[in-house]
């Protein structure tokens, strides 16, 4: 019997030695931006109240075969800031929280986002939240301070990376408003810009490099929260089908997607429950995308679905009792930032009623999820660094970091 079973693994060897070699020519990278594992718990809880089950379900990504979870500290603290842990996350490198792109000495960092399109691959960059902020801003931006929105979007031109979606540019005139518009800047470089699906839907064939923004995108700097979206609004889902659209061709390389779920953290900023539960639930639609994509090459695709941090200190409880009152929620029908301060004070009440808990406005120093599936996801497994993360993409292409 030994003897089989050796002969088996042995067997074996050879099956698994070609997974580990299978490069992935297909990269997706999702950041839910504040997400931390009570974020997931909390949306597939709702998820399995909304079907009426007394249990959760499961997200797009909560069942990827391949768990692990980072540490997320910055250079200067514990608790990092978003620019910090955004540089990290794209150039392997830790800095001081406010720095952006940069290290410690504001010395420019080289993100991962340029190493692969050196290769050869596409890249296309994606948010909810503005082109330039702390996130997406990191994946091609160089900056000692990320509130120089004006000069970090700047740098988009010079990127010769394909696509840029999502909400538009922070402080596009400057911060006083009287510079050349940085959307001037993108046209000029031969970026066609788009505003709304259907206006990519015309445009997208005859351009070489897009920026797909919403309906008046220019005068916009976020897409809305989830629970405030129309039908006609473009969502995170919209987002990365476009990028697909746009990056996929059988006879290039590959591509390298990042979208970014922007404003889980900025709902859990303000311990808005409801708004945080849909911004989970929208970056999971958006993920579904990606797996569609996923089911259809398999062996070349890798999906990474993380966060920069968690924020808001978020508890599945409140004071005492075992149970989740979902129930409450049902009250609640838009963001905090649609309301006055005395309904923000009700919506609050509400949250606590549902017994689900906030410590802090602000980010907290917790480890955050790392999911993966695909060609290369064993490297995503167990306890990492954040700076790790991006390593081990460039590992999985086979590209030299």
């Amino acid at each position: 019997m030994k003897k089989i079973a050796l002969f088996a693994l042995l067997a074996l060897i050879p099956i698994l030695s070609t997974a580990q070699e299978q490069k992935a020519k297909y990269v997706f990278y999702f950041i839910g931006d504040g997400m931390g594992f009570n974020h997931v718990s909390l949306a597939e809880y709702w998820l399995g109240y909304t079907q009426g089950v007394f249990d959760s379900r499961p997200l797009s990504f909560s069942q990827f075969p391949v768990l692990g979870w980072a540490v997320t500290h910055s250079e200067s603290n514990l608790i990092t800031d978003s620019a910090a842990a955004g540089t990290a996350l794209s150039t392997g490198t830790k800095t001081k929280n406010g720095m952006l792109g940069t290290a410690p000495d504001s010395s420019a960092l080289e993100s991962i986002a340029y190493k692969i399109h050196d290769a050869g691959y596409k890249v296309g960059i994606s948010s909810t939240v503005g082109i330039n902020h702390a996130t997406p801003g990191a994946f091609y931006g160089h900056s000692a301070s990320r509130s120089d929105y004006y000069s970090i979007a700047s740098e988009i031109p010079s990127t010769g990376f394909e696509f840029f979606a999502g909400g538009g540019a922070i402080e596009s005139n400057g911060e006083d408003g009287d510079e050349t518009s940085v959307y001037e800047a993108i046209e000029d470089s031969g970026y066609i810009i788009a505003e709304g699906m259907d206006d990519f839907a015309d445009k997208k064939d005859e351009a070489g490099k897009m920026m797909l923004l919403q309906k008046n995108g220019r005068l916009k700097t976020e897409l809305p929260y989830a629970i405030d979206m129309k039908d006609t609004d473009m969502t995170q889902a919209d987002l990365v089908s476009a990028s697909i659209d746009f990056l996929y061709d059988e006879d290039c390389p590959g591509f390298f997607i990042m979208s970014e779920g922007g404003k889980i953290d900025w709902a859990s900023h303000g311990n808005d429950t409801k708004a945080v539960i849909l911004e989970t639930l929208s970056l999971s639609d958006a993920v579904a995308e990606a797996v569609e994509f996923y089911n259809a090459h398999p062996d070349e695709t890798l999906i990474i679905v993380t966060a920069d941090h968690e924020t808001g200190g978020l508890t599945l409880s409140w004071e005492k009792g075992y149970d989740l009152l979902f129930d409450k929620l049902e009250e609640i029908h838009c963001s905090k930032d649609m309301v006055s301060e005395e309904e923000r004070e009700h919506m609050n009440e509400i949250s606590h009623e549902a017994h689900i808990g906030w410590t802090t406005g602000d980010h907290s120093g917790a480890n955050v999820p790392v999911f993966a599936i695909g060609a290369g996801s064993t490297l995503f497994s167990g306890r990492m660094d954040n700076t790790e993360i991006p390593k081990k993409i460039c590992e999985a292409m086979g590209i030299r970091f």
